[in-house]
């Protein structure tokens, strides 16, 4: 006999448990499906949590309760070259205060801890199961088939925070199949370190974090690289897009060894202690790339979804995830209220995303993607401020050139006049 519930979500991540959470909180009858063995044992070690929100609008003790590493009090990017790197530094002594801007966490700490939450709300938690199906009724989502002793089991509604590949959305008629240029892979490695080192090779007190951003970082391929300082452990590792590591014919692994053999990160990582390695896809074809995000009797939310973006700086995910799983679960309640789960009345789901920061933000930003496929962003423009900063501080007895007529010089030997003006039209296009 078929199990019933008023919502069923699939997926415990950031998405899935916050609208879990939402739900149970409204009193509604909510079973959220997570495939690992516990919350979080699919996802990467290590990333940042933003101050979202919604975030302090549903657990405003989050900071207090939650697994924390540090609060980040520095940002940092780095332009590299094979033998070089330039970088910017950026302190800000309001990120050093509460509330704080951001964290880093562990993914699957924070994950159980956040699906705990909703369990303690009324939520139902099933791990070690996984929908393989979507039940159909009376033209829309009545439910999901699973593997094991479940069988089926039927909702309402069903939304589907089961990640960038999300076989439901397929189900539903939502997406097409994905094309390589829209994904990128997230390449992690975890290292260990005493609390004091860490301290003391990223210049940091108490419990302050660095994030610190490589860009051209891999030679000839399109991505960057990170560095997240934990209390005992940096997680460190490279985004690349799908099909530029695909054209290199290297595996993942190969890519992360070279990076760590740069000059500038040999020396942050030296001595460290190898505790986890992982890969995993992500959303990266940006605002043109969002599938349709409802159908009746199903929403998808976070990375099923689509949503995250990349303004040249700062890859944004878990912030719009935790937006969109709280907004698929105040759209399941008024539909729950009105006994309607026709796509009419999730059709609000989608009105709401456009309301909020998650949908304008991944507007403004439509046209990054596209910046990101520039192959003279990652290579070409770390090499100019590379050669500018050399010939700026080496003395030999060549006369020096003013600041200005030395960039000019710089820039138009390595990319061209036709270069810098198609490349700064993008550009422009993508971030202005």
């Amino acid at each position: 006999m078929a199990k019933y519930f008023d919502v069923i979500i699939v997926g415990a991540g950031p998405a899935g448990s916050l609208a879990a959470l939402k739900l149970a909180r409204g009193g509604a009858n909510v079973c959220l499906l997570e495939r690992g063995k516990y919350p979080g044992a699919k996802n990467m070690f290590g990333g940042l949590l933003h101050n979202t929100p919604v975030l302090n609008e549903i657990l405003p003790d989050f900071h207090e309760r939650a697994p924390l590493e540090r609060h980040v009090y520095r940002k940092s990017i780095s332009f590299m070259t094979p033998r070089a790197a330039v970088a910017l530094d950026f302190e800000n002594e309001t990120f050093d205060k509460p509330p704080f801007n951001g964290y880093t966490v562990f993914r699957p700490a924070f994950d159980m801890w956040l699906a705990e939450e909703a369990v303690k709300a009324g939520a139902l938690l099933s791990c070690e199961c996984t929908a393989e199906d979507l039940i159909k009724k009376d033209g829309r989502i009545a439910g999901v088939t699973v593997k094991g002793r479940e069988g089926e089991i039927r909702g309402n509604i069903v939304i589907a925070a089961d990640g960038v590949l999300s076989f439901l959305a397929k189900k539903a008629g939502l997406r097409q199949d994905f094309k390589a240029e829209n994904m990128g892979v997230g390449i992690k490695l975890l290292l260990g370190f005493p609390e004091e080192t860490i301290n003391e090779r990223f210049h940091l007190v108490r419990d302050q974090g660095a994030d610190i951003s490589f860009l051209g970082a891999m030679g000839d391929m399109r991505g960057g690289g990170f560095l997240y300082t934990n209390r005992e452990s940096i997680s460190i590792g490279l985004v690349t897009h799908l099909d530029s590591l695909k054209a290199s014919g290297k595996a993942p692994y190969e890519v992360l060894n070279d990076f760590l053999e740069h000059p500038s990160v040999k020396k942050l990582v030296k001595g460290g202690t190898p505790l986890e390695y992982s890969a995993h896809l992500i959303p990266e074809g940006g605002y043109k790339a969002i599938p349709n995000l409802f159908t009746g009797g199903l929403m998808l939310a976070g990375d099923a979804a689509g949503l995250c973006y990349t303004n040249g700086l700062n890859l944004e995910g878990i912030n719009l995830a935790m937006t969109s799983g709280a907004l698929a679960g105040e759209t399941a309640i008024d539909a729950l209220k009105a006994g309607d789960y026709s796509a009419k009345i999730l059709s609000s789901y989608k009105k709401k995303l456009d309301e909020s920061f998650v949908m304008k933000d991944m507007k403004t930003f439509k046209n990054a993607a596209a910046m990101m496929h520039l192959e003279r962003l990652f290579r070409t423009y770390p090499r100019i401020l590379a050669n500018i900063m050399e010939r700026v501080y080496k003395t030999d007895g060549v006369p020096r050139s003013k600041l200005l007529r030395l960039a000019r010089k710089e820039a138009l030997k390595e990319a061209g006049l036709k270069g810098l003006i198609s490349d700064g039209f993008k550009i422009g296009r993508s971030l202005l």
